[in-house]
């Protein structure tokens, strides 16, 4: 197993200090806050925001001293801004995963910084520990951005790197990694169920997620006992509402009618920032039980384990259920699904009102993509309920 993890390791306690106050005296850090805050005016008048933007950063991470106190500053400006942005935050299954144990948190994907942000944050409001994050080195466009996020407990998964040699050694070294922080540092871990989000709102396990986490596998230890090692626990995530959801359509569009999509610079910090500060109505954070038994005998059932949990645990959202009926009709299956969530006609009412003006705001060809984005939720779950019986 490999052991060396320093490029890909959050900071510990006593690097938090000194990376942070070579973080507040990085102007481009201030110009990129700055230029998203106040796109128009921080171009014209950089000289006024920068110092403005240090100031308040300086100011905000004064008490930060560790990982833990860095955390519980941002911590505090992240409830701030969900709060503002959503109108409740729902957590569950939190009751049946004892306490004291670390976890691998598999979750899907919808959002690239509140999804993991979200279950860290439930962990520490019900008094847990928060997790280690697995972050994808295509987020890191910015130098600042890599400090940033080994700060607040990622590490780095080198999605980079070329040459089949070399691929396979930051496989293996990201597996060793987090069999290492579960097993021996007793840390938790959140990574991603597939890479990138799953724009298309379809939450599927990639098999080949499981396999590198198998490459860590000691020789003597079966595939079953190996994957019993992690405490892999499925987390599903629900948005009423995508910030992101007319990039995503455009996305979509764009691959499906011309056949590719091209990223514009530095897009993905554009989607982090859209997604912290957009609108997301309701929320819902839904914690699955630990995997155990015949789920962990392959790659393939460990992965379709955790599917049916995270389809299963998905909560419905008005928008989703409206959706499906705009692009398949009514559905004797979506009004048990609307019973759930106990709204009265009128409300269903303004509910769609509201879900198709905000479709109608986007350009014409992309809005059946959107639409779909919301509805698949629905048609996964639907599934999965008919091949219960």
């Amino acid at each position: 197993m490999i052991t060396d993890f320093e490029d890909i390791r959050p900071y510990n306690d006593a690097e938090v200090r000194p990376v942070l106050d070579r973080l507040l005296a990085d102007s481009e850090l201030h110009d990129t806050i700055a230029g998203m805050k106040y796109p128009r005016l921080s171009k014209l008048l950089p000289w006024l925001f920068r110092p403005l933007v240090a100031k308040r950063l300086k100011a905000a991470f004064a008490s930060a001293t560790d990982v833990d106190s860095f955390q519980k500053v941002i911590g505090h400006y992240w409830w701030a801004l969900i709060e503002k942005q959503s109108e409740e935050i729902a957590v569950s299954g939190l009751d049946q995963l004892p306490r004291g144990k670390s976890y691998l948190y598999i979750c899907n994907h919808r959002d690239i910084a509140m999804d993991p942000a979200l279950v860290g944050l439930s962990l520490d409001r019900a008094g847990r520990k928060t997790m280690r994050i697995a972050i994808g080195d295509n987020l890191l466009s910015k130098p600042f951005t890599s400090d940033l996020m080994r700060l607040n407990k990622s590490f780095i998964v080198k999605r980079s790197v070329s040459g089949r040699r070399e691929k396979l050694q930051a496989l293996m070294q990201l597996s060793s990694y987090i069999r290492h922080s579960i097993t021996v540092e007793q840390s938790s871990i959140w990574i991603a169920q597939r890479e990138g989000r799953a724009k298309d709102g379809l939450d599927r396990t990639d098999t080949a997620l499981i396999k590198m986490l198998m490459l860590s596998k000691p020789k003597e230890q079966s595939f079953a006992e190996a994957a019993a090692e992690l405490n892999i626990v499925p987390v599903s995530l629900s948005y009423e509402l995508d910030p992101c959801d007319a990039s995503k359509a455009r996305e979509l569009y764009s691959k499906k009618e011309l056949g590719s999509y091209q990223k514009g610079e530095h897009e993905d910090l554009q989607s982090i920032y859209d997604g912290i500060v957009g609108q997301k109505g309701h929320i819902h954070v839904a914690f699955g039980r630990p995997l155990a038994g015949d789920e962990l005998e392959s790659a393939d059932s460990v992965a379709e384990a955790i599917d049916r949990q995270v389809l299963k645990n998905y909560h419905q959202h008005p928008t989703n259920l409206i959706a499906y009926e705009l692009l398949n009709g009514n559905d004797d299956r979506v009004d048990a699904l609307k019973k759930v969530l106990d709204l009265s006609d009128e409300q269903w009412s303004e509910a769609r009102v509201r879900f198709e003006a905000r479709i109608a705001a986007m350009p014409a060809e992309h809005r059946e993509y959107a639409i779909a984005i919301y509805a698949n939720p629905v048609v996964s779950q639907l599934e999965l309920l008919e091949s219960k019986g």
